[in-house]
């Protein structure tokens, strides 16, 4: 029989830096490929729970929808504590706020609870609720800012009204409320002794607005008046 050199037989050469170790070589990966699927799964998980959510709240929206209108015709009819609380056989603004929150009706409910609020002379209230709202249009949001300058200003907290009067002028600027929002803020500029911004308030209707109701003859003689009253300072 022949020996043979176990030594002289051909060994596979295992190039540098290649683990030899198969069960070392793949352990690496197997971590890297557990990261992979979790993070899969959180986002299969986060479009499912978005689909969810977005289903239930158009069909929250519609229920809201459906239940304001009693609420709205109590508000146009001055009946603000039918509005607010309901009338016994339908919800007030209130109880669909809490019923549907996150809808863009209840954002809406807010504008109307707010007003109501300003309507009974709960000042304090109708701010809390108006500063709650969030609108797009040009309307409802300088609206909104504008009723909280008359709390501020029924509250002889001239200072404050002014800053909301100035917010709803500047939003979204138009020929058609912008004017009556810097005439309130002018009015409240003066109650608090700031003549030289009641006087620009002016002027910017007399420039930006000519043809309003207010440009052609009410910020004129205003802005005389204050121009006046500036340089005998």
């Amino acid at each position: 029989m022949k020996i043979v050199d176990i030594n002289s037989i051909p060994r596979r050469v295992v190039p540098k830096g290649l683990n030899s170790d198969p069960k070392k070589a793949i352990a690496p990966i197997q971590p890297r490929k557990r990261i992979f699927y979790v993070i899969g799964f959180l986002a299969i998980s986060h479009l499912m729970a978005a689909s969810i959510w977005y289903t239930y709240q158009e069909k929250q929206e519609l229920a809201a929808q459906k239940e304001i209108f009693e609420a709205t015709y109590h508000f146009e009819s001055s009946d603000f504590d039918k509005a607010l609380e309901g009338d016994g056989t339908h919800k007030g603004f209130l109880a669909i706020i809490k019923q549907y929150p996150y809808t863009k009706t209840a954002n809406l409910a807010c504008f109307y609870v707010g007003s109501s609020y300003m309507h009974q002379k709960e000042y304090d209230k109708a701010i809390a609720f108006l500063k709650k709202v969030h609108f797009g249009d040009f309307i409802l949001q300088a609206r909104a800012w504008c009723i909280m300058g008359d709390a501020y200003s029924e509250q002889q907290d001239h200072k404050q009204a002014a800053v909301f009067y100035i917010k709803a002028a500047h939003y979204k600027e138009n020929s058609i409320y912008t004017p009556g929002y810097l005439v309130k803020a002018a009015i409240a500029f003066e109650a608090h002794n700031r003549y030289e911004d009641a006087y620009d308030c002016y002027q910017e209707i007399v420039k930006k607005y000519p043809k309003s109701q207010y440009g052609s003859d009410l910020a004129i003689k205003e802005a005389n008046r204050l121009s006046a009253l500036l340089l005998m300072d």
